[in-house]
Formats: structure tokens, sequence, C-alpha cells
């Protein structure tokens, strides 16, 4: 009984890793695919901002692992209303509209014996 417990115990630690190393991973694809949606988004005030974006992955199918969330916060002047603006007192215009990212990537409840939750934030100039 000792050993089916230490096996089971094994496979469930070996699953848990698996899907934290690749949250982790996910984090920073989210991050990077906030970057390539912000640089092809046009900013006006037909469009607004994008201030926020989530993906189930994979994308495919009804079953996904992992829930990422994207929330995408301005600094800068002249942004049209709408935008999620942190700052207006930007000096130079090579700051303005800097970004700060927060990705969360959490693991489906459904497939995941104990909930995993990967937070990173970063501040970007697209």
């Amino acid at each position: 009984i000792l050993a089916l417990s230490m096996s089971s115990q094994s496979a469930k630690q070996t699953t848990d890793q698996y899907l934290k190393i690749e949250a982790e991973l996910l984090a920073k694809s989210g991050t990077e695919y906030a970057l390539l949606a912000i640089s092809g988004h046009e900013v006006n005030t037909t469009n607004g901002c994008l201030n926020h974006i989530d993906i189930k992955y994979p994308t495919s199918g009804t079953n996904y692992t992992h829930d990422i969330n994207i929330s995408i916060m301005y600094i800068g002047n002249s942004l049209p209303a709408g935008c999620t603006q942190l700052g207006t007192d930007i000096v130079t215009a090579d700051s303005n509209r800097t970004v700060i990212i927060d990705t969360i990537v959490s693991t489906n409840p459904t497939i995941a014996t104990e909930p995993i939750r990967i937070h990173r934030r970063t501040i970007q100039k697209p």
C-alpha cells in the first residue's frame, strides 16, 4: 500500500510541476502576444485602446488547460477616452504610450488537482 501511495503521489507531483512550468512559459508568451496585439491595434477615437485580452490554451476544443488573462494599462497623454490610464504627466515624447502589462495564467480547475496561478507584470514601450 505504501508503494502504491508513493507512486500515485509522484505522478501527481510530476503533473503539477509540468502544469506550473507550462503556466510560466505561457505568461511570457502572453506578454509577448500582448505587445504584438498593441502594435497592430490602431489607437484612435473609433478603436480606442486595447485594454484586455483573454485566451484559453490550447485554443482548439473545449478542454483547455490554462486560462490567460492580460490587462493593459497605459501611461501617457493624448490617449482617447476608454483607455485604462495610470498617468498623464509624461514629459518626454519617447515615454508617451508606455504600457504596463499584467499577465495572469491560471490552470483550468477541472484539470489540475492543485490550483496554479502565475502573475507577470512588465512595463514596455510598444
